[in-house]
């Protein structure tokens, strides 16, 4: 047993002092830097509005982010978030008669009148439930020949479902059990040595035979050992505490059969047109991704405080309709149709799962978005997957085999340009993601006014949107197919650039890594609206 605890533990010190080494020490604005000037990789947009864009009149352009909810009063937000004008606020009127109820500044789609949804089941979970009510005591061999393609797609669902469910419990108890030890460890010294802070030489000089201490004092000089004499235990801790609440959300909901987050909402879940559910707290209990992505795009470049976000004349449309756990395509279709009918004409969708048994309701949304000319920009996802093969749905291509002309599909980029150059983690894929956009190690807003880095093709969807909103902003001639068509034209190449193909070590040409084999260039990106400009008057 005891072998075990502490194989557990140097896996998690291990696992977090990669981590550590990972975090290189780089400016907090790196995404907003030009290679050239800053030997950065970022999408040249500081450079931009110093030099092409200086002193150019701009409209404002509104962007919806569909996600988890927004700190709509953060400092760095507040003056840049949508306001309904057509609302009066806290009535209990829908006084523009859109369906919505005071909706000031957006919509919550998983909120109902007592509350809010935060986490959910994953769609693989939903699609376990459905299929195991139709052939849960249905023997095999009587399956009907109709039936035999479902049932089949039923054995690879339940098996996939069992699977990851038991793996992510062990996890769940790993980390519970990494924590509690450490944490016992922690404490026992603090109190032998009657202080909330620890010295390391003091630690290594403890002098017992108490099999408590003992551990205590092995478990400790490893962290030391591992993070260095000056690492904070305490912070330490909160790492592990993330992966014990991370994997306890998953066990809790994510594959819990038994939670219905719909009774929640209140909703018909199977009437999809259904208007009107849901409530208007667009903030909600956890608005911490969303306005992380809200800062990328909106953060306000004129008040002198916090970050420069990409755009700068810019109003974010708030959209609550994802929790933790996988977003539902009734909720997704809903969001799309309300940010369409509400006058945004860009949408940034930070989410995505391996499912969508709704699909053709949330392709219908999709196609409306496109008439309308509005701009969709959706996160390529991060599970290291080539995207020609495996799916993160909602998709760019419609269940006829079309494509939507209006899509952006985007992977994550790091700042340097060597092999480390793509995200480990992003989605890739020569015929399914459109470009490459700075995601890795992006400084950007989180609730109650503050900041902190994070990762992800969610952070590259919402730089290619602001790059998108820059564009609309200062040449409002351009479209949403024109300036899809420009920010992959003017993506900047990397001749002979080979890079760890996310999920392994295998190296390969950048370029292959995508349609346009690029990064989002908005310098290079002015340039061609400026020229597409100056065709249109002649």
């Amino acid at each position: 047993m005891k072998k075990s605890v502490l194989y557990m533990l140097f896996f998690a010190f291990t696992f977090i002092s990669t981590l550590a080494q990972s975090k290189k020490e780089i400016p907090n604005d790196w995404f907003l830097k030009d290679p050239e000037q800053d030997s950065l990789q970022g999408v040249s947009a500081e450079r931009t509005y110093q030099t092409l864009l200086k002193d150019q009149p701009s409209r404002t352009v509104l962007v919806a982010v569909i996600d988890s909810g927004i700190d709509i009063d953060h400092e760095d937000l507040k003056n840049n978030i949508w306001i309904n004008s057509k609302e009066i606020p806290n009535n209990g009127i829908d006084d523009d008669k859109n369906g919505y109820v005071d909706d000031i500044h957006g919509w919550n789609f998983i909120g109902g009148k007592n509350g809010n949804v935060e986490a959910d089941t994953y769609e693989l979970t939903r699609e376990f439930i459905r299929l195991d009510k139709k052939f849960k005591d249905v023997d095999s061999a009587k399956v009907s020949r109709k039936q035999r393609t479902e049932y089949s797609s039923y054995i690879k669902v339940k098996d996939k479902y069992q699977k990851l469910k038991l793996k992510n419990e062990q996890q769940y108890k790993l980390y519970s059990l990494k924590y509690n030890l450490i944490k016992a460890s922690y404490d026992s010294l603090k109190m032998l040595f009657k202080t909330e802070k620890l010295n390391p030489e003091e630690v290594r000089n403890i002098k017992t035979t108490n099999p408590t201490l003992l551990f205590s004092k092995s478990t400790i000089l490893d962290i030391y050992k591992i993070m260095g004499e000056d690492a904070s235990i305490d912070e330490f801790l909160s790492q592990i505490k993330e992966g014990v609440d991370y994997f306890g959300v998953i066990v809790k909901y994510g594959y819990n059969a038994d939670f219905d987050s719909r009774k929640i909402v209140g909703d018909n879940y199977f009437n999809l047109t259904e208007k009107g559910y849901g409530n208007n707290d667009v903030k909600g209990p956890d608005p911490l991704h969303g306005t992380h992505v809200a800062g990328i795009i909106a953060a306000d470049r004129k008040n002198n405080i916090g970050i420069n976000g990409i755009a700068d004349n810019v109003k974010i449309m708030v959209i609550r309709a994802v929790p933790n756990g996988d977003e539902r395509d009734k909720d997704i279709a809903n969001a799309i149709f309300y940010a369409v009918d509400n006058g945004a004409q860009i949408i940034n969708m930070s989410f995505g799962k391996s499912f969508s048994p709704e699909k053709e309701f949330v392709d219908r949304a999709v196609k409306y978005a496109e008439q309308k000319g509005v701009l969709m920009v959706h996160a390529a996802g991060n599970d290291g997957d080539n995207m020609d093969v495996d799916k993160n749905y909602p998709t760019k291509k419609y269940l006829n085999g079309k494509e939507a002309k209006n899509w952006i599909e985007v992977g994550a980029s790091a700042w340097g340009s060597n092999e480390d150059f793509v995200g480990s983690f992003s989605n890739y894929g020569k015929n399914s993601v459109s470009l490459f956009a700075p995601g890795v190690q992006i400084y950007s807003t989180t609730p109650n006014n503050t900041y902190k880095n994070e990762d992800g093709t969610s952070m590259a969807s919402p730089t290619t949107a602001g790059v998108a909103a820059l564009l609309m902003s200062y040449f409002p001639e351009l479209n949403a197919v024109q300036v899809k068509d420009i920010l992959l034209k003017s993506t900047r190449k990397f001749d002979n650039l080979k890079v760890q193909k996310p999920g392994s070590k295998e190296l390969v040409p950048f370029s292959d890594l995508s349609i346009s084999g690029g990064l989002v260039n908005a310098y290079e990106a002015v340039k061609l609206a400026e020229i597409a400009k100056r065709m249109a008057v002649k």
